[in-house]
């Protein structure tokens, strides 16, 4: 009698012992969980950057002092039961309002970083563009200058001027200048391939980079986009004609730093490659980041037998077959005579 008494109560203690590590694991499971679909204490959007060789167990020590998680003891504990929690990447990542710790970690998980932008806005230069790209705080600079450039994207024998699309680039941190200057390169060259084999017959450009040189010019001209077809046309026109183009745009891309935002009688009257005044034919190089819609009016022009144009004074312009026309025109909205 004594021993099974001993017995039953042995079973007993048992009993209560699984019980109780039952219920222990029980407990620990819910904390976990818990823990893990708990908000994090945000209460608006902020970047987290990991650091290369950051690990998960490292980032909730970060996280508990600054307060995004009250207690790294649970969470420390699922990291441990749901191992593939740990394989988070380096990048830099935008934390939600909302998200829950587990979405949070899967989020460095998938290494879907933060996407940063920059504009890069039709008819500035290379050496606008460069300069731009470098300020960009989320961009790694490697460049020293345009001539850099041009060798990096195999460009050595002729300038990157006119190569690069306008566009808005997405990237994520730490991405280099170069990197966003090749994707805008490749893109230019698609671009100009595509738009070339669509030209019309007739014009007086012979080559790609003629129509890229031609498209800058009108990018610079254009102050209305419904008018870049009759820019164009007045180019082609003087061209066919072996007209002078007598471009502004042309002459200050010429003189570079000299021009500080009024064109003088010197500058029209100072040789250059680029001064069209002076020159016939179109300048050497191209003098801007033309758009797409310049390169296909270069190579599409409006048919028409305007010579000359001259600006409004509101972005538009007064277009005129001849010299006499063209002359009233300049005295109406130039001189305001």
């Amino acid at each position: 009698m004594a021993l099974n008494a001993w017995v039953k109560g042995a079973l007993a203690a048992s009993g209560l012992a699984i019980t109780g590590a039952l219920a222990g694991v029980g407990f620990a499971w819910y904390q976990v969980n818990t823990a893990l679909n708990s908000p994090l204490n945000l209460e608006a959007a902020e970047e987290l950057t990991l650091a290369n060789g950051q690990s998960a167990g490292a980032l909730l020590t970060q996280w508990e002092q600054q307060g995004l998680i009250d207690n790294r003891f649970w969470l420390r504990l699922a990291l441990k039961l749901q191992p593939e929690l740990t394989a988070v990447k380096t990048g830099t990542y935008e934390l939600q309002p909302g998200m829950t710790a587990a979405q949070a970690l899967m989020l460095l998980v998938s290494g879907d970083e933060k996407q940063f932008q920059i504009t890069l806005v039709e008819g500035g230069t290379a050496k606008q563009w460069l300069s731009q790209v470098q300020a960009h705080p989320r961009i790694t600079a490697t460049l020293d200058d345009i001539v850099a450039l041009d060798v990096a994207l195999g460009l050595a024998d002729q300038p990157v001027e006119g190569w690069l699309y306008p566009d808005t680039y997405a990237f994520t941190a730490g991405t280099t200048d170069l990197a966003i200057f090749q994707r805008a390169y490749t893109r230019m060259e698609s671009a100009v391939d595509e738009v070339w084999s669509q030209r019309v017959e007739g014009l007086p450009i012979k080559s790609p980079y003629e129509m890229l040189i031609l498209a800058s010019i009108i990018e610079k001209e254009t102050g209305k986009p419904e008018e870049r077809r009759l820019v164009s046309s007045v180019f082609v026109n003087r061209l066919n004609k072996g007209m002078r183009l007598q471009t502004d745009p042309t002459v200050i891309y010429g003189v570079g730093d000299d021009y500080q935002g009024r064109i003088t009688r010197k500058h029209l009257n100072t040789w250059t490659p680029y001064n069209t005044y002076r020159i016939h034919g179109l300048p050497p190089t191209p003098i801007a980041n033309p758009s797409l819609a310049a390169l296909q009016a270069a190579v599409n022009p409006e048919k028409s037998d305007y010579l000359y144009f001259v600006s409004k004074g509101d972005g538009s312009h007064q277009f005129s077959r001849t010299l006499r026309e063209h002359n009233n025109a300049v005295n109406r909205y130039i001189r305001n005579r």
